[in-house]
Parts: C-alpha cells; structure tokens; sequence
C-alpha cells in the first residue's frame, strides 16, 4: 500500500494532504521544516516503511523506519503540531491552520484500519513524503 504525504510547509508549521493508492484520505500536521533536527523538526522528503506499532502512551499507531538520525518517528493523534509534536506526524480530518487540526483521532483511526488491512493482505506499506 503506497501512502503519499504531499506537503505545504510554513514558517509556523507544516501542513500536508494524505492520499491511500492515489485517492484523497485525510490531512496531516507537522513542525516546519528546520534541517532534521531532533525534536524540532519534520521529516526530510523521500520514501519511507510504515510499521504498526503499540505502546501505553498511543495505544496503536504507527512508525516511520529509518529516518536518518532521528528514531520513533510515529503517525499518532495530535491536533496542534507545536505544542503536541516532537518531529511525529498527526493525521487530522480537518485543517484549522497552519500546523492545526482537528478531529486527529477520528482520523488516526480511519488511518490504522487501512494500515491493519494491507497488513492482513501482506502488502508492504510504504510512506512517500513529496512538496
């Protein structure tokens, strides 16, 4: 399952459109680009293996493999990339603003069902990061 994460970035954040084999799926919020740094930044551009993944804090979610230098790296529930985001990206079913949404649950739901059944299918999935 190819997911493509097509990106506008700001100053102030970054806001992006999901699309699931070609076809619209929900936005996305992250921190502005600043060079891949820890903690403060969004992801460099390019492709990448989507994995599920559990723990207490976000029950499921998933992870980004092999972000160079950076680790745990997760798509998880967030409605305000600045003030609930250290460099993960947040699904949203609406965008709010710049690096703001809402309804992130709801969307991180719809996300992990369609994860889980191209899992079930044993497809590979895969994250495309574009501008």
């Amino acid at each position: 399952m190819d997911i493509l994460l097509h990106r506008n970035y700001f100053k102030e954040g970054t806001n992006g459109t999901l699309f699931i084999n070609g076809n619209f799926f929900c936005f996305t919020i992250e921190l502005p680009w600043r060079d891949n740094k820890r903690n403060i930044s969004c992801i460099p551009e390019r492709e990448y293996e989507i994995k599920t993944r559990f723990s207490k804090k976000f029950q499921h979610h998933l992870i980004v493999k092999d972000v160079k230098g950076r680790s745990f790296i997760l798509f998880h529930p967030a409605n305000d990339a600045n003030k609930e985001l250290l460099g993960c990206i947040a699904p949203v079913t609406y965008l709010s603003g710049i690096g703001k949404g809402t309804y992130s649950r709801n969307a991180m739901q719809r996300l992990l069902s369609k994860v889980y059944q191209a899992k079930d299918r044993k497809e590979k999935i895969i994250l495309i990061i574009k501008n």
